[in-house]
């Protein structure tokens, strides 16, 4: 989930649900808003909140599709806390390549979109609490965001019934797992234990480096930022669990989602609670074995966001946006699912 165009004038001031107007935070010239179905909400029911994003100027804006409010779930584009706590995003997490023209959408001057969202598929929202729902887009691959300010709810008798899980299939101890395929074909299967036993190479020798350089070298710098003590840690930490579960965790692989629909130019996505099942998309049979943006490294890219794994997230898409997220945020490109990837393809190759 590289280029989104300009944006004009400034965000217009807007109500939340019947309280006191307040201004938007998003980028000059689009206005969003969440707007809770119904504020207080009894029982173990769907969550559903309207995302309305206007164009505020007088000249048509092209918005990047995956940075706008979706009745499906691609990325987590909300920011929710539960009693100033914030809660886990379980739905997909999309690995996108460079968009095209037809992934814009061309928003006319005035007009407004409006989105109808079901929040308790993809966000934990089984216990009761008072919440705060706030459209919060990354900007990922652009480093354009749109964010509304925060709507209230009220959830009420919730049971907090627990989120599933897929449980892992556990490999044999000290044996190589053999992967599991859905809808692959045998060609695709060939080039998916290629892969694996790639990524797997990649992880060992990303731990290798570690554990024989400092943190303040050129390649860890680039990627993560400045080189502490608890950042290196880190980071070893993430490539240790990545390198176990591509050793020794039974993945199956999902060929049969992404031939068409939002996703079919994607890489892969996975769900960070269903280890280890990965999806394969349109852009990963494409992409080299190994190198930038590789077979080998979207794989690294998926299983570091397992919550058994590093837990990472999709803050940031592409070298380039991954070289300023570690200028700018280290914290947040420490957490970066690319930035692993990228850093454990070391192309072009760093000391």
């Amino acid at each position: 989930m590289k280029c989104m165009h300009s944006w004009a004038a400034t965000a217009a001031i807007v109500a939340s649900f019947g309280l006191t107007p307040v201004a938007m935070a998003a980028p000059a010239g689009l206005a969003v808003r969440v707007t809770p179905m119904t504020p207080v909400l009894k029982g173990d029911v769907d969550v559903q909140v309207t995302v309305s994003v206007t164009n505020t100027t007088r000249e048509a804006l092209s918005v990047l599709r995956w940075d706008l409010p979706s009745a499906s779930h691609d990325n987590a584009l909300f920011s929710i806390e539960r009693d100033g706590v914030p809660v886990a995003y379980t739905g997909k997490l999309v690995k996108r390549g460079a968009p095209t023209a037809d992934d814009y959408v061309l928003m006319q001057p005035g007009q407004t979109l409006d989105v109808q969202v079901e929040l308790s598929s993809a966000y934990d929202l089984s216990r009761s609490g008072t919440y705060t729902v706030a459209f919060a887009s990354s900007g990922a691959r652009d480093g354009v965001s749109l964010r509304s300010e925060p709507a209230y709810m009220w959830l009420e008798a919730r049971t907090a019934l627990a989120q599933l899980t897929r449980s892992p299939a556990a490999a044999a101890a000290g044996q190589r797992a053999t992967p599991i395929f859905t809808g692959c074909s045998a060609s695709r299967q060939t080039d998916l234990t290629t892969a694996t036993a790639n990524a797997l190479v990649y992880a060992n020798a990303a731990l290798a480096y570690q554990n024989s350089a400092r943190a303040a070298t050129q390649r860890f710098t680039r990627w993560f930022g400045p080189g502490s003590r608890s950042s290196w840690g880190t980071i070893r930490t993430n490539f240790t669990k990545i390198s176990d579960a591509f050793a020794t965790q039974t993945i199956e692989y999902d060929c049969s989602t992404c031939p068409a629909g939002p996703n079919a130019s994607a890489y892969a996505y996975v769900f960070r609670n269903q280890p280890y099942k990965i999806y394969l998309c349109n852009a990963f049979w494409a992409a080299p074995a190994l190198g930038t943006d590789s077979k080998a490294g979207t794989l690294i890219h998926e299983m570091s966001h397992f919550t058994v794994v590093a837990n990472t997230d999709d803050n940031a898409y592409g070298q380039s946006a991954c070289v300023n997220l570690a200028l700018n945020n280290p914290a947040l490109a420490l957490r970066n699912a690319d930035s692993h990837e990228y850093f454990a393809e070391n192309t072009p190759a760093l000391p």
